[in-house]
């Protein structure tokens, strides 16, 4: 009651003014933390979502988000010090992007935990819990899960695009990671996606954003647009005629913050009777909670986070946890003859290829600035004998064919006793509408194979001599497909962008200073033409789920340095849980880390169901010759089903559990994954509770 409506409405945007009669303080929403506290100067890179999602640990992601959370608060705390209080310098964080990876064309599939909803929920409810904070009365920080919902490309038409799918696949697939990151995380925001969903601009769909956010899921925090997306009702999707219209949409559907230009038609929407006074205050009173659960209106001293010192920020703490989480992304492909790890006193190697010192494959998008940047050729170099002669050069650029056709390059290449070639993709290929600028898809790829030059050099150094060891290292945030170069390289090693430490952690990893544990978030197709239309949402020949043909490489698959055994698989039904045990066995004389992973087929797998379901996931060190009982703990929903209806059933006859270190399909074990092992239970002796 004390603000006039033209305050009421100056504080609904993104940059919320200043009320300074009643002492409230202009405050900007917009930040970003996807890997790292982003676009905000220093602060500690690590590696991107994608990444993270890789190491299939969820402890490693929440002490992740609990040095970027440490760190946003040192800053903040420091930027109010100097007046700062524009975008990027808040504590609102529109970070993590939930979206379900669906097709690897997607350019900011890197921004995501991968492909499964059960992966993403464990991973993103992490992450929120590290930047939140967990205490019972402040925020550390506020997450923001976005983007809600049924979100993934096109990024070319993602302002006027429908996206159509199922109750099945609604429930199944797009939906699940939201309902975690809300009734287990507890997350601050939400924010609702540019594209309409069924027919509904998402932020304005009752079904989302009143039925199933609010009602089914109690959600009690803040939700913000997409920037410009209300703009998009009026100007793409054409749903309303005019700002005012679109205002009221928004608001009428509890929208709290625009991010973009639309909220300031508020009060000639309200003059227009298209929504009210009283629902505005509802609206930003809700908003108001997240500025207030932040410790925006306490007293100096009563927020247990305004002591953060500013040494937290790239710490030394921060910097080898950013190498750790680097080497645990790192996923091992192939490994013919057992070339990794590399001897460190070779006596000549040679580095080759367009990112082996590139600064920018490390950072993916959306990232923070650092001066502790490590390449691949830094940790390289840093790692062998200093009798070992390296030489290096790029070799090609990146993207598009050298204009100087002179190669001093494969020669020497072909000559070295080991060729490390660094290649891939970066954020300039593939990324968000308008960030990469070398997409022709404005963010999106219309192929995923390696650029043809590149392939080239490899072809080039292999025909100079048909002996050449190359140890062929990808950076990338999506799948890539090498059918020309699999069987022309050694080895083949998938780092992502793996941040600041990039170069040390991959080091660590072809040295064999850290075992090899990375696995796929994301199935790698052989090619686009293994794929449905990528504006087809439906989840039909989609993900390791449905996709029915075979793949370049499953869902979590990863080789191991070590020889990994699993066997005495049981299943032991509780009165309100099913307890899964099997024995991992490292029979090497190394130590090593593995990801453990359980899966589910139900009575009808493959017919109405996913092929495989993925239930759960452990990550276990094994000393030397160690064995461990692995153990999974499933309780009924675990083998619910959902039909086409969209509601959970549970079928009568048998369900079979399968316990791996990759999805249990011929293809893995082709490729060098060990073994899975199988237990069954019948749906009578799954617990009724």
């Amino acid at each position: 009651e004390a603000l006039t409506l033209e305050e009421k409405v100056a504080m609904m945007t993104d940059q919320s003014a200043a009320v300074e009669r009643l002492g409230i303080p202009e405050y900007n929403w917009w930040n970003e933390s996807l890997h790292g506290v982003a676009r905000n100067g220093r602060a500690t890179v690590f590696p991107q979502a994608i990444g993270m999602a890789a190491t299939f640990d969820d402890n490693l992601v929440k002490r992740i988000a609990t040095a970027i959370s440490d760190e946003a608060r040192a800053k903040f705390n420091v930027a109010l010090s100097i007046g700062n209080r524009g975008r990027y310098a808040g504590l609102t964080f529109w970070t993590p992007n939930i979206n379900i990876f669906r097709d690897p064309r997607w350019g900011r599939g890197q921004e995501t935990y991968g492909e499964d909803p059960y992966l993403t929920s464990r991973i993103g409810v992490a992450f929120v819990q590290g930047i939140q904070g967990g205490n019972d009365k402040y925020l550390k920080a506020a997450a923001c899960a976005k983007h809600y919902a049924v979100h993934s490309g096109p990024e070319a038409l993602r302002h006027e695009f429908d996206a159509v799918a199922t109750p099945k696949d609604m429930f199944e697939t797009y939906l699940p990671a939201f309902e975690a990151l809300v009734t287990e995380a507890k997350v601050e925001g939400i924010m609702g996606a540019y594209n309409r969903v069924n027919g509904d601009p998402a932020c304005a769909s009752p079904f989302l954003l009143q039925e199933m956010l609010k009602e089914k899921w109690g959600f009690n925090g803040y939700i913000v647009s997409d920037c410009s997306a209300l703009g998009d009702f009026h100007q793409n999707h054409k749903v309303t005629k005019t700002p005012e219209e679109s205002a009221a949409l928004a608001l009428n559907n509890g929208v709290n913050v625009n991010c973009g230009w639309v909220y300031p038609y508020l009060d000639k929407a309200i003059e227009q009777g298209l929504t009210t006074e009283e629902q505005l205050d509802k609206v930003l009173t809700q908003q108001l909670l997240t500025r207030f659960r932040l410790g925006f209106f306490d007293t100096k001293g009563s927020n247990p986070f305004e002591n953060i010192p500013e040494s937290v920020v790239n710490s030394e703490k921060h910097v080898q946890l950013a190498r750790e989480a680097a080497r645990k992304s790192v996923v091992l492909l192939k490994n013919k003859n057992n070339i990794l790890p590399l001897r460190k006193d070779v006596k000549y190697m040679y580095v080759v290829g367009p990112h082996a010192s590139s600064e920018e494959v490390l950072l993916g998008n959306y990232y923070g600035l650092t001066s502790n940047t490590q390449t691949i050729l830094d940790g390289i170099t840093s790692k062998v004998s200093l009798g070992t002669s390296v030489f290096y050069k790029q070799g090609i650029m990146p993207y598009q064919k050298n204009i100087n056709t002179l190669d001093w390059t494969t020669g020497e290449a072909a000559s070295a006793d080991v060729t490390i070639a660094v290649m891939g993709i970066s954020s300039l290929y593939e990324g968000e509408e308008g960030d990469a600028i070398a997409s022709a898809s404005r963010g999106d790829r219309d192929d995923i194979r390696l650029p043809e030059h590149q392939v080239q050099l490899i072809k080039t150094i292999k025909e100079k001599n048909a002996d050449s060891r190359i140890v062929l290292v990808l950076t990338g945030g999506a799948p890539i497909a090498l059918p020309e170069l699999y069987d022309l390289v050694e080895a083949i090693v998938f780092v992502w962008y793996p941040g600041e430490q990039g170069g040390n952690g991959v080091a660590d990893v072809l040295f064999g200073d850290a075992p090899v544990s990375g696995k796929l978030p994301i199935t790698f197709p052989k090619s686009v033409d293994q794929l449905p239309p990528y504006e087809d949402y439906s989840m039909r020949g989609r993900t390791y789920k449905y996709m029915t043909e075979e793949p370049q490489f499953p869902f979590g698959f990863g080789l191991s340095y070590a020889d990994i055994e699993l066997s005495a698989p049981q299943a032991s039904p509780q009165k309100d849980k099913v307890i899964v045990q099997a024995t991992v066995t490292n029979k090497s004389d190394i130590p090593t880390e593995e990801v453990v992973q359980i899966y589910l087929k139900s009575p009808r797998s493959g017919e109405e169901d996913p092929i495989f379901d993925l239930k759960g996931f452990k990550r276990i060190e094994l000393k030397a010759k160690e064995t461990k009982n692995v153990e999974f703990i499933l309780d009924r929903n675990s083998f619910m089903s959902i039909n086409q209806k969209g509601e959970k059933e549970l079928y009568k006859g048998e369900y079979s559990l399968i316990i791996g270190t990759s999805l249990p399909i011929k293809r893995s074990q082709d490729l060098g994954a060990p073994p899975f092992v199988e237990t069954t239970i019948t749906s009578k002796k799954i617990p009724k509770k």
